[in-house]
Protein backbone atom coordinates (compact mmCIF):
# COMPACT_ATOMS: atom_id res chain seq x y z
CA UNK A 1 0.00 0.00 0.00
CA UNK A 2 1.40 3.66 -1.44
CA UNK A 3 0.95 5.93 1.58
CA UNK A 4 2.40 9.67 1.65
CA UNK A 5 4.68 10.70 4.36
CA UNK A 6 1.91 13.82 4.70
CA UNK A 7 -1.19 11.30 5.02
CA UNK A 8 -2.01 10.85 8.92
CA UNK A 9 -5.05 9.15 8.32
CA UNK A 10 -3.68 7.02 5.87
CA UNK A 11 -0.54 6.08 7.94
CA UNK A 12 -2.30 5.07 10.67
CA UNK A 13 -4.91 3.07 8.45
CA UNK A 14 -1.84 1.56 7.38
CA UNK A 15 -0.23 1.10 11.25
CA UNK A 16 -3.92 -0.41 12.22
CA UNK A 17 -3.86 -3.02 8.96
CA UNK A 18 -0.14 -4.23 9.75
CA UNK A 19 0.65 -3.98 13.41
CA UNK A 20 4.03 -3.30 13.52
CA UNK A 21 6.12 -4.61 16.33
CA UNK A 22 8.16 -1.74 15.78
CA UNK A 23 8.27 1.62 13.71
CA UNK A 24 11.16 4.49 12.92
CA UNK A 25 9.41 7.40 11.94
CA UNK A 26 12.18 9.01 10.08
CA UNK A 27 10.74 11.91 7.60
CA UNK A 28 10.40 15.48 9.72
CA UNK A 29 6.57 15.73 8.23
CA UNK A 30 5.29 13.36 10.19
CA UNK A 31 6.83 13.67 12.84
CA UNK A 32 5.36 17.88 12.97
CA UNK A 33 2.49 16.38 12.17
CA UNK A 34 1.99 14.24 15.04
CA UNK A 35 2.46 10.85 13.47
CA UNK A 36 4.23 9.51 17.05
CA UNK A 37 1.39 11.14 19.04
CA UNK A 38 -1.39 9.24 17.48
CA UNK A 39 0.36 5.82 17.19
CA UNK A 40 1.37 5.70 20.89
CA UNK A 41 -2.45 6.51 22.00
CA UNK A 42 -3.63 3.57 20.16
CA UNK A 43 -0.29 1.62 22.10
CA UNK A 44 1.77 0.68 18.79
CA UNK A 45 5.82 0.87 19.59
CA UNK A 46 7.38 3.86 18.08
CA UNK A 47 10.64 5.50 18.11
CA UNK A 48 10.81 9.08 17.18
CA UNK A 49 9.84 12.52 18.99
CA UNK A 50 6.03 13.40 19.28
CA UNK A 51 5.50 16.86 17.51
CA UNK A 52 6.09 18.83 20.50
CA UNK A 53 9.81 17.90 21.05
CA UNK A 54 10.20 17.58 17.24
CA UNK A 55 9.83 21.41 17.43
CA UNK A 56 13.42 21.63 18.06
CA UNK A 57 13.78 21.44 14.63
CA UNK A 58 10.37 22.02 12.56
CA UNK A 59 10.71 25.73 14.72
CA UNK A 60 13.95 27.43 15.04
CA UNK A 61 12.49 30.33 17.10
CA UNK A 62 11.34 27.24 19.51
CA UNK A 63 14.57 25.59 19.46
CA UNK A 64 16.99 29.07 19.85
CA UNK A 65 14.43 30.47 22.60
CA UNK A 66 14.74 26.34 24.71
CA UNK A 67 18.51 27.14 24.12
CA UNK A 68 18.84 30.29 25.56
CA UNK A 69 16.75 29.17 28.59
CA UNK A 70 19.15 26.15 28.97
CA UNK A 71 22.26 27.75 28.76
CA UNK A 72 23.32 25.67 25.96
CA UNK A 73 26.50 27.40 24.44
CA UNK A 74 24.75 28.61 20.46
CA UNK A 75 25.11 31.67 18.25
CA UNK A 76 23.11 34.96 19.33
CA UNK A 77 20.35 36.04 17.04
CA UNK A 78 17.32 37.45 16.72
CA UNK A 79 13.86 36.65 15.39
CA UNK A 80 12.02 38.56 12.94
CA UNK A 81 8.53 38.89 10.87
CA UNK A 82 9.02 42.23 8.76
CA UNK A 83 11.88 42.67 6.15
CA UNK A 84 12.86 45.92 7.72
CA UNK A 85 13.84 45.01 11.35
CA UNK A 86 15.56 42.17 10.30
CA UNK A 87 18.13 43.97 8.27
CA UNK A 88 18.44 46.37 11.14
CA UNK A 89 19.55 43.26 13.00
CA UNK A 90 22.08 41.92 10.28
CA UNK A 91 23.58 45.53 9.90
CA UNK A 92 23.79 45.64 13.73
CA UNK A 93 25.89 42.12 13.27
CA UNK A 94 27.80 42.59 10.34
CA UNK A 95 28.86 40.46 7.67
CA UNK A 96 29.39 37.75 7.58
CA UNK A 97 25.93 36.64 8.68
CA UNK A 98 23.25 33.88 8.53
CA UNK A 99 19.85 34.42 7.69
CA UNK A 100 17.44 31.23 8.42
CA UNK A 101 13.97 30.39 7.98
CA UNK A 102 11.97 29.50 11.21
CA UNK A 103 10.39 26.57 9.71
CA UNK A 104 11.04 23.54 7.78
CA UNK A 105 12.39 24.29 4.39
CA UNK A 106 14.00 20.96 3.15
CA UNK A 107 17.64 21.93 4.44
CA UNK A 108 17.49 25.05 1.79
CA UNK A 109 16.48 27.83 4.39
CA UNK A 110 19.92 28.59 5.52
CA UNK A 111 21.75 31.65 3.65
CA UNK A 112 25.46 32.13 4.75
CA UNK A 113 25.87 35.89 3.41
CA UNK A 114 29.11 37.12 3.03
CA UNK A 115 28.20 40.63 2.17
CA UNK A 116 25.39 42.96 3.84
CA UNK A 117 23.79 43.10 0.32
CA UNK A 118 23.69 39.32 0.31
CA UNK A 119 21.62 39.07 3.47
CA UNK A 120 18.99 41.50 2.59
CA UNK A 121 18.27 39.80 -0.41
CA UNK A 122 18.15 36.78 1.56
CA UNK A 123 15.53 38.44 3.65
CA UNK A 124 13.78 40.03 0.61
CA UNK A 125 13.52 36.32 -0.68
CA UNK A 126 12.13 34.58 2.39
CA UNK A 127 9.95 37.43 4.09
CA UNK A 128 8.76 39.38 0.41
CA UNK A 129 9.29 36.82 -2.46
CA UNK A 130 7.93 33.84 0.24
CA UNK A 131 9.94 31.03 -1.53
CA UNK A 132 9.62 28.51 1.40
CA UNK A 133 6.26 29.67 2.13
CA UNK A 134 5.01 29.70 5.69
CA UNK A 135 8.24 28.05 6.71
CA UNK A 136 10.13 31.57 6.06
CA UNK A 137 7.09 33.56 7.23
CA UNK A 138 9.52 34.27 10.12
CA UNK A 139 13.65 34.66 10.00
CA UNK A 140 16.36 33.87 12.57
CA UNK A 141 19.43 36.80 11.81
CA UNK A 142 22.24 34.94 13.31
CA UNK A 143 26.01 35.27 14.39
CA UNK A 144 28.42 33.37 12.04
CA UNK A 145 30.31 31.33 14.07
CA UNK A 146 33.72 30.20 13.22
CA UNK A 147 35.41 26.72 13.41
CA UNK A 148 34.89 23.37 12.02
CA UNK A 149 31.56 21.54 11.76
CA UNK A 150 30.42 18.29 13.22
CA UNK A 151 27.40 16.29 13.84
CA UNK A 152 26.59 14.00 16.48
CA UNK A 153 23.60 12.01 16.58
CA UNK A 154 22.22 10.30 20.21
CA UNK A 155 19.66 7.88 21.03
CA UNK A 156 17.11 9.62 23.80
CA UNK A 157 14.85 8.04 26.10
CA UNK A 158 13.85 11.61 26.91
CA UNK A 159 16.73 11.71 29.92
CA UNK A 160 19.41 9.83 28.36
CA UNK A 161 21.16 9.76 25.21
CA UNK A 162 22.90 7.18 23.93
CA UNK A 163 25.49 9.00 21.42
CA UNK A 164 27.07 7.81 18.25
CA UNK A 165 30.17 8.25 16.24
CA UNK A 166 30.56 11.56 15.21
CA UNK A 167 30.19 12.17 10.89
CA UNK A 168 30.61 15.45 9.03
CA UNK A 169 28.45 16.92 6.39
CA UNK A 170 29.19 18.73 3.05
CA UNK A 171 26.36 21.48 2.85
CA UNK A 172 27.67 23.27 0.05
CA UNK A 173 26.84 22.56 -3.30
CA UNK A 174 30.31 22.74 -4.89
CA UNK A 175 33.77 21.27 -4.71
CA UNK A 176 35.51 23.28 -2.03
CA UNK A 177 32.76 24.36 -0.25
CA UNK A 178 31.75 26.70 -2.96
CA UNK A 179 28.22 27.33 -4.22
CA UNK A 180 24.52 27.27 -2.42
CA UNK A 181 23.76 25.49 0.37
CA UNK A 182 21.72 22.31 -0.01
CA UNK A 183 20.37 19.54 2.08
CA UNK A 184 23.65 17.74 2.26
CA UNK A 185 26.19 16.95 -0.43
CA UNK A 186 28.65 14.17 0.94
CA UNK A 187 29.41 12.96 4.39
CA UNK A 188 32.16 10.73 6.00
CA UNK A 189 32.79 9.01 9.16
CA UNK A 190 35.05 8.89 11.71
CA UNK A 191 36.30 11.92 12.47
CA UNK A 192 39.53 12.88 14.59
CA UNK A 193 38.27 15.52 16.16
CA UNK A 194 35.58 13.90 17.16
CA UNK A 195 37.51 12.82 20.54
CA UNK A 196 36.25 11.31 24.03
CA UNK A 197 36.92 14.72 25.58
CA UNK A 198 34.92 16.87 22.93
CA UNK A 199 31.83 13.86 23.43
CA UNK A 200 32.06 14.46 27.08
CA UNK A 201 31.60 17.85 26.80
CA UNK A 202 28.79 17.92 24.39
CA UNK A 203 27.10 15.54 26.49
CA UNK A 204 27.51 17.74 29.57
CA UNK A 205 27.06 20.90 28.13
CA UNK A 206 24.38 20.39 25.60
CA UNK A 207 22.84 16.99 25.28
CA UNK A 208 21.62 16.91 29.09
CA UNK A 209 20.61 20.56 29.37
CA UNK A 210 18.73 20.58 26.39
CA UNK A 211 17.01 16.75 27.30
CA UNK A 212 16.11 18.58 30.53
CA UNK A 213 14.44 21.35 29.04
CA UNK A 214 12.48 19.97 26.70
CA UNK A 215 11.39 17.20 29.82
CA UNK A 216 10.70 20.60 31.99
CA UNK A 217 8.58 22.35 28.73
CA UNK A 218 6.61 19.18 29.06
CA UNK A 219 7.77 17.70 25.94
CA UNK A 220 10.33 14.98 26.70
CA UNK A 221 12.12 13.64 23.51
CA UNK A 222 12.52 10.35 22.55
CA UNK A 223 14.19 9.49 19.88
CA UNK A 224 16.97 10.48 17.61
CA UNK A 225 18.35 13.64 18.76
CA UNK A 226 21.35 15.60 15.71
CA UNK A 227 22.91 17.50 17.17
CA UNK A 228 25.08 20.08 14.39
CA UNK A 229 27.93 21.44 15.98
CA UNK A 230 30.46 24.35 15.37
CA UNK A 231 34.00 23.60 17.17
CA UNK A 232 34.57 27.04 17.84
CA UNK A 233 37.34 28.48 19.71
CA UNK A 234 35.28 29.22 22.67
CA UNK A 235 33.99 25.36 22.33
CA UNK A 236 31.28 23.21 20.51
CA UNK A 237 28.34 25.54 19.81
CA UNK A 238 25.14 24.12 18.02
CA UNK A 239 24.23 25.47 15.08
CA UNK A 240 20.80 23.28 14.77
CA UNK A 241 19.13 20.21 15.97
CA UNK A 242 17.46 17.84 13.88
CA UNK A 243 15.14 15.44 15.15
CA UNK A 244 15.51 12.42 12.99
CA UNK A 245 18.95 10.67 11.86
CA UNK A 246 20.35 13.26 9.83
CA UNK A 247 20.73 12.92 5.19
CA UNK A 248 23.89 12.19 4.30
CA UNK A 249 25.39 11.40 7.83
CA UNK A 250 23.06 8.31 8.61
CA UNK A 251 24.49 6.91 5.32
CA UNK A 252 28.10 6.40 6.70
CA UNK A 253 26.99 5.90 10.12
CA UNK A 254 25.34 3.04 9.85
CA UNK A 255 27.74 0.76 7.30
CA UNK A 256 30.15 1.46 10.33
CA UNK A 257 28.28 0.27 13.12
CA UNK A 258 28.78 -3.20 15.00
CA UNK A 259 26.18 -3.34 17.24
CA UNK A 260 22.56 -3.61 17.08
CA UNK A 261 20.93 -0.61 16.20
CA UNK A 262 17.68 -2.20 16.09
CA UNK A 263 17.56 -3.53 20.01
CA UNK A 264 18.59 0.06 21.13
CA UNK A 265 15.17 1.83 19.09
CA UNK A 266 13.26 -1.02 20.44
CA UNK A 267 13.76 -0.03 24.06
CA UNK A 268 13.23 3.76 23.25
CA UNK A 269 9.84 2.85 21.07
CA UNK A 270 8.67 0.67 24.32
CA UNK A 271 9.02 3.38 26.53
CA UNK A 272 11.61 1.65 28.31
CA UNK A 273 14.72 3.41 29.64
CA UNK A 274 18.43 3.67 28.09
CA UNK A 275 20.03 4.12 31.38
CA UNK A 276 21.77 0.53 31.64
CA UNK A 277 22.27 0.78 28.04
CA UNK A 278 25.98 -0.41 26.88
CA UNK A 279 27.46 1.98 24.22
CA UNK A 280 27.82 1.23 20.57
CA UNK A 281 30.40 -0.26 18.93
CA UNK A 282 31.94 0.48 15.73
CA UNK A 283 34.16 -1.38 13.30
CA UNK A 284 37.94 -0.15 12.73
CA UNK A 285 37.00 1.49 9.87
CA UNK A 286 35.87 4.75 7.53
CA UNK A 287 33.12 4.93 5.10
CA UNK A 288 32.43 8.19 2.75
CA UNK A 289 29.17 8.79 1.08
CA UNK A 290 29.21 10.83 -2.35
CA UNK A 291 25.80 12.34 -2.90
CA UNK A 292 24.43 12.27 -7.08
CA UNK A 293 21.97 14.88 -6.95
CA UNK A 294 19.73 16.14 -10.30
CA UNK A 295 20.66 18.95 -12.49
CA UNK A 296 19.29 21.93 -11.41
CA UNK A 297 19.82 21.05 -7.97
CA UNK A 298 19.07 22.88 -4.90
CA UNK A 299 17.40 25.61 -7.29
CA UNK A 300 14.48 23.55 -9.15
CA UNK A 301 15.48 20.12 -9.93
CA UNK A 302 15.35 17.79 -13.22
CA UNK A 303 13.10 14.69 -13.30
CA UNK A 304 12.59 11.86 -15.12
CA UNK A 305 15.93 11.82 -16.35
CA UNK A 306 16.80 7.89 -17.22
CA UNK A 307 20.01 6.86 -14.77
CA UNK A 308 22.31 3.74 -15.87
CA UNK A 309 24.45 2.33 -13.25
CA UNK A 310 27.61 0.28 -12.84
CA UNK A 311 28.08 -3.25 -11.77
CA UNK A 312 27.75 -3.35 -8.16
CA UNK A 313 31.17 -3.17 -6.19
CA UNK A 314 31.56 -4.90 -2.65
CA UNK A 315 31.82 -2.39 0.57
CA UNK A 316 29.83 0.21 -1.95
CA UNK A 317 26.38 0.67 -0.86
CA UNK A 318 23.88 2.29 -3.07
CA UNK A 319 20.82 4.46 -1.27
CA UNK A 320 18.15 5.21 -3.47
CA UNK A 321 16.54 8.78 -2.55
CA UNK A 322 15.06 10.52 -5.92
CA UNK A 323 14.12 7.86 -7.78
CA UNK A 324 11.28 5.98 -9.61
CA UNK A 325 11.12 3.22 -11.47
CA UNK A 326 9.01 3.43 -14.49
CA UNK A 327 8.96 -0.32 -16.41
CA UNK A 328 12.39 -1.11 -15.99
CA UNK A 329 14.31 2.12 -16.01
CA UNK A 330 15.19 3.82 -12.97
CA UNK A 331 14.68 7.64 -13.80
CA UNK A 332 15.24 10.81 -11.41
CA UNK A 333 12.38 11.99 -9.07
CA UNK A 334 13.59 14.55 -6.84
CA UNK A 335 16.86 16.49 -5.97
CA UNK A 336 19.43 14.19 -4.28
CA UNK A 337 19.02 11.56 -6.30
CA UNK A 338 21.37 8.65 -4.95
CA UNK A 339 24.28 8.41 -2.00
CA UNK A 340 26.78 6.13 -2.86
CA UNK A 341 28.59 4.95 0.60
CA UNK A 342 32.12 3.20 0.22
CA UNK A 343 34.11 1.30 3.28
CA UNK A 344 36.95 0.61 3.31
CA UNK A 345 40.24 0.25 5.39
CA UNK A 346 41.34 4.18 5.57
CA UNK A 347 39.20 7.24 4.87
CA UNK A 348 41.49 8.07 1.63
CA UNK A 349 40.50 4.22 0.24
CA UNK A 350 36.82 4.58 0.95
CA UNK A 351 36.79 8.27 -0.56
CA UNK A 352 38.49 6.99 -3.68
CA UNK A 353 36.00 4.34 -4.23
CA UNK A 354 32.84 6.06 -3.38
CA UNK A 355 34.01 9.07 -5.22
CA UNK A 356 34.75 6.16 -8.53
CA UNK A 357 31.35 4.39 -8.19
CA UNK A 358 29.67 8.09 -8.50
CA UNK A 359 31.43 8.81 -11.38
CA UNK A 360 30.24 6.09 -13.05
CA UNK A 361 26.62 6.98 -12.19
CA UNK A 362 25.16 8.41 -15.94
CA UNK A 363 22.35 10.51 -16.02
CA UNK A 364 22.08 14.03 -17.92
CA UNK A 365 23.02 16.79 -15.97
CA UNK A 366 24.29 15.03 -12.91
CA UNK A 367 26.48 16.82 -10.22
CA UNK A 368 28.52 15.22 -7.33
CA UNK A 369 31.64 16.47 -5.22
CA UNK A 370 34.50 14.84 -5.72
CA UNK A 371 36.07 16.03 -2.62
CA UNK A 372 34.26 14.43 -0.05
CA UNK A 373 36.04 14.25 3.53
CA UNK A 374 39.01 16.86 2.10
CA UNK A 375 39.51 18.12 5.76
CA UNK A 376 40.27 14.96 7.08
CA UNK A 377 42.13 14.47 4.53
CA UNK A 378 44.36 17.34 4.14
CA UNK A 379 45.02 16.10 8.05
CA UNK A 380 47.10 13.44 6.73
CA UNK A 381 45.66 10.84 9.17
CA UNK A 382 44.29 7.80 9.37
CA UNK A 383 40.54 8.13 11.06
CA UNK A 384 39.77 5.91 13.74
CA UNK A 385 36.41 5.41 15.29
CA UNK A 386 35.71 7.52 18.39
CA UNK A 387 35.74 5.44 21.51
Amino acid sequence: MAVKADDLEGLMALVRAERPELTIVGPEIPLAAGLVDRMRVEGFPVFGPTAGAARIETSKRFAKELMFRAGVPTARASMHVSAESAKRAAAELGAPVVIKASGLAAGKGVVVAMTLDEANRAIDSMLEDEIFGAAGSEVLVEEFMQGEELSLFAVCDGEHALMMTGAQDHKRLLDGDMGPNTGGMGAYAPVSIDTPALRAQVLAEILVPTLAALRDNGTPFTGLLYAGLMLTAQGPKVVEFNCRFGDPETQALLPLLESSLLDVLGTVARGESLADTPPFTWKSAAAVTTVVAAAGYPEKASTGDVIAFPEPCDDVYVFHAGTITTGEQTVTAGGRVLAVTAVAPTLADAASKSRKYAEQVVFTGRQFRADIGWRELKRDQTATPAS
